[in-house]
């Protein structure tokens, strides 16, 4: 398969994490990927260091109003904490650049079930408050539909589905059909 892969009409293809990045894309990446042996402070600057110090302290401020619970864990070590923290530290992380496109490999994956419901609130109001697109890979797809307002569902490299989250959830066989 060949194509192009297009943000704002600029072709990402071969693009580095950097130039992704300044182009207002970011990635949390399945299975709470946190660095350990960094503080939950350090986990979130590291995505602030190429803004200029004023701007990363902000967005750090501004992140941690939708994440309060990581206020309190600034200075420990983010591999130290629970597979729920370390979620909201990734999703954190992510959100410091300010992007206009949030993607998310598996955000539940390994979570409690209370903390998968947690999880997808935070989405839908990092999405509608902060006014970021967001992209979601998922094996919760009853979830993803909840607080999605496009699917598009993948089968061997192609379109299979391409709708409104109600059209979908209505059909339980073409739900069967597309994720099972």
């Amino acid at each position: 398969m060949a194509g192009d892969l297009r943000f704002n009409g600029t072709p990402t293809n071969g693009s580095t994490p950097a130039q992704n990045v300044a182009r207002g894309i970011t990635f949390a990446p399945q299975a709470n990927r946190v660095f350990d042996d960094l503080t939950v402070m350090e986990n979130l600057g590291i995505r602030g260091y190429p803004l200029p110090r004023g701007e990363a302290k902000e967005r750090i401020a501004r992140v941690l109003d939708l994440f309060p619970a990581l206020k309190e864990r600034l200075r420990q070590d983010a591999g130290k904490l629970s597979g729920g923290e370390q979620q909201m530290v990734a999703l954190a992380r992510a959100l410091v650049p300010k992007p206009k496109l949030l993607m998310l490999d598996e955000p539940s994956l390994g979570l409690a079930p209370n903390l998968v419901a947690s999880v997808f609130e935070r989405i839908a109001r990092i999405s509608h408050e902060a006014k970021v697109a967001v992209l979601i890979v998922e094996q919760k797809v009853r979830k993803v539909l909840d607080i999605c307002c496009r699917v598009y569902s993948m089968k061997l490299g192609k379109v299979a589905f391409e709708g409104r989250p109600e059209e979908l959830r209505a059909d339980k066989t073409k739900i069967r059909d597309l994720f099972l």
